[in-house]
């Protein structure tokens, strides 16, 4: 089957929402926790958050790449996300466990 940049884009998007929400959650966490604590959860959320900004970035260009070199830029979009995930799941290793 093959996706179109639409889909893919949606695709993105869903994945996106469904972290911010785990993202909003450990946030909530780190408001909660003694100060050393927090330190801890508030540097590891600003990582987060700059993994977060280079993937919407991607996902902009790709957005705005034509329907000949959408396919070229998702390539690029793979590598944040997937950059990204990694960072998030060391993350929720690290939140869950508190």
């Amino acid at each position: 089957m093959t996706t179109t940049r639409d889909e893919y884009v949606t695709k993105l998007k869903s994945q996106l929402d469904r972290w911010n929400d785990d993202m909003a959650k450990w946030e909530e966490q780190a408001k909660q926790a003694r100060a050393e604590a927090r330190q801890r959860y508030e540097k590891e959320l600003v990582g987060l958050k700059a993994q977060r900004e280079k993937a919407l970035y991607q996902m902009k260009l790709l957005q705005g790449a034509s329907a000949t070199a959408w396919q070229e830029v998702a390539r690029g979009t793979d590598a944040a996300w997937d950059t990204f995930r990694k960072s998030l799941d060391s993350a929720r290793t690290h939140f869950e466990k508190q």
